[in-house]
């Protein structure tokens, strides 16, 4: 600890010189036993600055020279407060003593619990706090660490980790986040945040570390707290002698203060909630501090092993312009009745503040199916409080969190003149063990898996994994595949890809070459040109399963579930982002399309079957231009380089547009216009529940070529696919004109739960339900215009195709078993069973 002192003594010197900030640090410990008092509270008298010690009880504070009382702070210790006159970096440390006082005894009444009634109070207490709070904003700093047994690697959006067999080492650090931000809120709902500086472990993107105080904090104030993407009830929410039993454990002081200390947990283990310590000061009832674990029907999956969540609450001065009139009209009419004018002005005096988090501690620990263990720890204070400012509406817009574009070029001075939490010894030698791995030169054989569809070969450049190299048709037999792709070029602008293939069946080569860029600070502009000379799926839009599944069922069955068809063209199409709702693009392509035909009968297994025949499309040229819109209301996160959409847990809608113009002025051999919109979204309903949608309409003004109709979203056997008709085979129903809704409603396991159902009630199995209808019209013109590539009459559905079925599977495994009837139009395929899954 003295050799981290020195260093950060050197460190603060040096800014101090120009900049006047110095450093106050210290530890806070028992007077008496000489122990560290983890999470302390150190506040400079008369502002809103302070901050909390580590778990270490090692505290800093960076200030301006002058003179400040610095006190320190803990329940069941008398507070110290020491006078500093700082005109240079200074040691403080704190010596806590215990404190004792003679408590009053608490009046017992028969059938009453105590606890309960001290949790009404404290309810009402949130009350008149939610109806003076208008608005408020505060600085944070947050630290993150990431802790495995294996040294981990992270990209822009994911953090990957190997698993091999049980996994049973200790847990490391292995990845650290810190950042300082600045937040904002106004009522009902408006909500903006800044983070001003960011830094991180070598082995992390600075993309990654966008989990700020204000981001994550669980403000327990609030009715309802949102975790794993459930509504958990708060232990002072106002149904929460409904929901929580609560034993009042102890009573405790801090100076002269008494403090109740309040043991609670649910009344129904079945229900998701929290269990632990509640500490409420008396005459007040405030909450001032918590200390609690979600139990075991809030833990998904139930690999968290350990979910600990530790926040302490301080009060901070309402504006002096509020008056007694104010402050009197947002009292409880409960806590006004019966008493004169004289009596409700003595209630003024237990009001003058506010209490604010001012810090929030995150400890999870967990285990994989024993494979992978893991943790992570996030630790943020919260400070200088501006609260009731009358914050303008205008101010607040559609991004609820932006990097500043400085933030990543924040070097070493700038962090020693900002509020942080100390880093422990653990974190310091993690820093270094991090960076001295990250600095040896990784080799090919280290990103190499035998697993994998593609391979880094830097953060910049990749080519095809082993998984990538081959696949199987009917139409080429084997082929061989390659491919070379570059990302985020050019201060992530600039990306493409080149591909090559060759099919020993068909004979011919075949390949496409992609680009891209991004326009604008947020790369809300994107333009994209390629070329290409390849075999084409048929419907491709409707076909949800990978080369894989296709390759594997060629080879293991003969069966290709897909039609084939080979283009040659080019294409650009440049989309922007007009105004924060509206993106509008155009595009311009023009494509030769030929059809293809079965080149082989081979495969492992089922050789004395033989291939279906590949669909044959109508051959032509064709040029179109293409416009397109999409609507889009949900807010934005914009992370230094993009900005990217958040529903922020709400109900939201999304509206795209398509219009595809193909005439014999462009050079093309056909005339038409194709019209394309999608609405998708969610809609929030109880509890965790939430009802995911999309409704497709696409309508043409004339006949089109084949490979231009739209087919239903289908399946193959004995699988299913999310928002696809499951009664239906791939390209089943085709047509000019049709409109399509298919819905799935995640019940989670919360109906299970609300119907008592004993033991299924804790398995946290999934239950989902699909319902999909579907109409359309196959015209006559695009039939006489297709007529000699039609085998049979194509179905239409001009009654719509109505299906309805459920998926079981449990939240720790990636699939699920779907069972679905069809409601009308009866076949073979009245029910179906189907396999749900992200691998297929």
């Amino acid at each position: 600890m003295k050799f981290t002192r020195v260093v950060f003594a050197l460190l603060m010197y040096a800014v101090s010189i120009n900049a006047q900030i110095f450093s106050v640090q210290g530890e806070l410990k028992d007077a008496r036993e000489n122990s560290k008092l983890s999470f302390g509270n150190i506040r400079v008298e008369g502002t809103s600055t302070g901050t909390a010690a580590n778990i270490e009880g090692q505290y800093e504070l960076r200030l301006n020279s002058g003179e400040y009382k610095l006190i320190a702070s803990f329940i069941g210790y008398k507070s110290d407060t020491i006078k500093i006159s700082l005109m240079n970096n200074m040691v403080v440390d704190f010596s806590l003593e215990p404190v004792s006082i003679k408590l009053d005894e608490i009046t017992v009444v028969p059938g009453i619990n105590p606890a309960d009634r001290i949790i009404k109070e404290a309810i009402k207490a949130k009350q008149i706090r939610k109806q003076l709070l208008n608005d408020y904003s505060f600085k944070a700093y947050t630290k993150g660490l990431i802790k495995t047994t294996q040294d981990i690697s992270a990209t822009d959006n994911s953090v990957g980790v190997s698993i091999g067999g049980i996994d049973t080492a200790q847990l490391k650090i292995t990845g650290i986040l810190e950042n300082e931000s600045r937040s904002f809120f106004k009522k009902p709902d408006k909500y903006k945040e800044k983070i001003i500086a960011r830094k991180q472990t070598s082995n992390f993107p600075s993309t990654i570390n966008m989990l700020t105080g204000g981001r994550i904090i669980q403000d327990f104030y609030n009715d309802d707290i949102q975790f794993f993407a459930r509504e958990i009830v708060s232990p002072i929410a106002d149904d929460a002698l409904d929901y929580y039993y609560f034993d009042l454990a102890d009573s405790l002081a801090q100076n002269n203060q008494k403090i109740y200390k309040i043991f609670f947990t649910v009344q129904d283990e079945s229900d998701p909630g929290f269990y632990g310590d509640l500490f409420i000061s008396d005459s007040i009832f405030n909450l001032i501090k918590l200390d609690v674990h979600l139990n075991d029907a809030a833990n998904p999956g139930g690999f968290f092993t350990k979910i600990n969540i530790f926040q302490q609450f301080l009060p901070f001065n309402l504006p002096s312009h509020a008056s007694a009139d104010e402050k009197i009209g947002v009292i409880p009419r409960s806590l006004l009745r019966n008493k004169s004018p004289e009596l409700a002005l003595e209630l003024i005096p237990l009001i003058p503040n506010i209490y604010m988090p001012i810090d929030y501690r995150l400890f999870v620990e967990g285990n994989f199916m024993g494979l992978a263990k893991f943790g992570f720890e996030i630790n943020s204070i919260m400070y200088e409080y501006g609260i009731n400012q009358s914050i303008r509406d205008d101010f607040f817009d559609m991004a609820v969190l932006s990097v500043e574009r400085d933030a990543d070029q924040k070097d070493s001075l700038h962090w020693v003149s900002t509020q942080t939490i100390p880093n422990t010894l653990e974190e310091i030698s993690a820093y270094s063990r991090i960076d001295s791995i990250e600095s040896v030169p990784k080799t090919f054989w280290d990103k190499f898996s035998f697993f994998s569809t593609s391979i880094a070969l830097n953060d910049n450049f990749g080519i095809s994994g082993p998984l990538g190299l081959y696949h199987f048709s009917r139409v080429e037999g084997s082929a061989l595949d390659f491919s070379a792709f570059f990302r985020n070029l050019n201060n992530k602008r600039l990306s493409g890809d080149v591909s090559i293939s060759n099919g020993f069946a068909d004979n011919k080569f075949k390949w496409s070459t992609t680009a891209g860029y991004y326009f604008g600070d947020y790369r809300t502009t994107h333009l994209e040109v390629s070329a290409y000379n390849k075999l084409n799926q048929l419907f491709a839009e409707s076909d949800g399963y990978n080369p894989i599944t296709s390759t594997f069922t060629n080879l293991m069955g003969k069966y290709d579930f897909r039609d084939y068809f080979y283009s040659k063209g080019f294409s650009a199409k440049l989309e922007s982002e007009v105004i924060p709702i509206l993106k509008l693009g155009a595009g311009f392509s023009t494509r030769t399309d030929r059809s293809g035909i079965v080149n082989t009968n081979f495969s492992l297994l089922n050789k004395s079957k033989t291939y279906n025949y590949n669909q044959p499309i109508y051959d032509a040229r064709i040029n179109l231009f293409s416009f397109s819109f999409a609507l889009d209301f949900r807010k934005y996160i914009e992370d230094g380089y993009f900005r990217r959409r958040t529903s922020l847990g709400k109900s939201y809608a999304l509206l795209k547009g398509e219009a595809f113009v193909s005439n014999e002025a462009f050079g093309s051999q056909e005339k038409f216009i194709i019209y394309r919109t999608d609405l998708t979204g969610e809609l929030q309903s109880f509890n965790s529940t939430r009802l995911d949608f999309d409704l497709r309409a696409i309508f043409t003004d004339n006949a089109l070529p084949y490979q231009y109709l739209t087919a239903f979203p289908g399946n193959i056997n004995t699988a299913g696919k999310n928002f696809t008709f499951r009664t239906l085979n791939i390209a089943d129903a085709i047509g000019d004109r049709s409109v399509m809704l298919m819905t799935q409603y995640r019940f989670k396991d919360e109906l299970f739960k609300m119907l008592n159902i004993p033991i299924i009630e804790d398995l946290q199995l999934n239950l989902e339900m699909h319902f999909n209808a579907g109409w359309n019209n196959f015209s006559n013109k695009s039939k006489i215009k297709n007529r000699a590539l039609l085998i049979s009459n194509p179905t239409d559905f001009k009654n719509p195709l109505l299906e309805l079925g459920f998926g079981l599977g449990h939240i720790m495994l990636p699939l699920k078993f779907e069972f679905t009837w069809r409601l009308n139009h009866l076949n073979k395929n009245n029910f179906v069973f189907g396999i749900n899954t992200f691998a297929l």
